[in-house]
């Protein structure tokens, strides 16, 4: 049986226990305001190294300032998480970013994904923030999975996030 529960601080460290393996075959890119997909092949086999160290200390930070945190475990085991920052930002201060969401492997296409962003929707919206900001793997896996559930470009990115990510994908999910 899988229990979702808000994660404490000292739990923070474990959402690099996801199991974050997938194969990717497709990537997409922004050209001229549009997404172009391509074949590129990856192999994910884990975590690309130094993401821990250099996102942890952004994670707890996001913490303490009031993030949302929330964990889906099975057996006592961390599967799945999502984090929703209390930070606003954006033109008019009315977006909450999604700092984090993954689902390990094995849980996959089981609907537990949708059900954790629309957790964080209902978050952002219990919050009154305007829209979701989600800066997203440019797997298409990902890119479509967020698509799906209501996302669009984001037509102008934030700066700050898109120098720290400036092969994803930039998508607001509007929450009025």
């Amino acid at each position: 049986m899988i229990d979702e529960r808000l994660l404490r601080r000292d739990e923070v460290a474990l959402v690099w226990g996801i199991d974050r393996s997938e194969v990717i075959k497709e990537i997409y890119s922004l050209k001229d305001g549009k997404l172009v997909l391509r074949p590129e092949f990856y192999h994910m086999s884990g975590w690309p190294e130094g993401e821990a160290e250099h996102y942890t200390p952004i994670l707890f930070d996001c913490f303490d300032r009031g993030g949302w945190f929330l964990g889906l475990f099975d057996q006592g085991r961390l599967i799945g998480a999502v984090v929703v920052d209390s930070r606003r930002f954006g033109p008019r201060e009315e977006w909450l970013q999604l700092t984090f969401l993954h689902l390990s492997h094995a849980y996959r296409r089981r609907g537990l994904g949708a059900h954790l962003f629309r957790l964080a929707v209902a978050r952002g919206r219990q919050e009154g923030a305007g829209a979701l900001y989600v800066s997203a793997t440019p797997s298409r896996n990902t890119v479509d999975f967020y698509m799906r559930l209501g996302c669009r470009l984001c037509e102008q990115p934030d700066e700050a996030l898109y120098r720290r990510e400036p092969d994803d994908i930039h998508l607001l999910h509007d929450l009025t």
